[in-house]
């Protein structure tokens, strides 16, 4: 991976996985949330999820890596749990979308060590 190419995709991961943390951590509250703040609660989190399955899209069409891919394949999910109200389920797919965020700022960084730019 060259040093762009690493630096960029390296910013998305990192960016895509405090988003989706916030998400997952958004959801487990909503949980929590009294039954007439829910149904407000639940739309503000499907625009947050989908303002970040954008990124995400974004992130996969430029660096073509096949776990921004599978992030934004688990965040389908959540977001289709969440929908459902099924939100601890939703929060397990956010924390798989994480995992591979994080596997894909992993390679990155890897890749910035290999050429000494860290």
């Amino acid at each position: 991976m060259d040093p762009k190419f690493a630096i960029r995709t390296y910013q998305f991961a990192e960016r895509a996985k405090s988003e989706l943390i916030i998400g997952s951590q958004l959801a487990i509250a909503l949980a929590q949330f009294p039954a007439q703040e829910k149904p407000g609660g639940k739309r503000m989190l499907l625009m947050l999820l989908g303002s970040i399955r954008a990124e995400l899209e974004f992130a996969h069409g430029d660096t073509k890596k096949r776990e921004f891919r599978s992030a934004i394949d688990h965040l389908n999910e959540a977001i289709s749990l969440t929908e459902s109200m099924e939100l601890g389920a939703a929060s397990e797919r956010l924390s798989r979308a994480i995992s591979a965020a994080t596997t894909v700022a992993q390679e990155a960084w890897d890749a910035l060590s290999k050429h000494e730019l860290l």
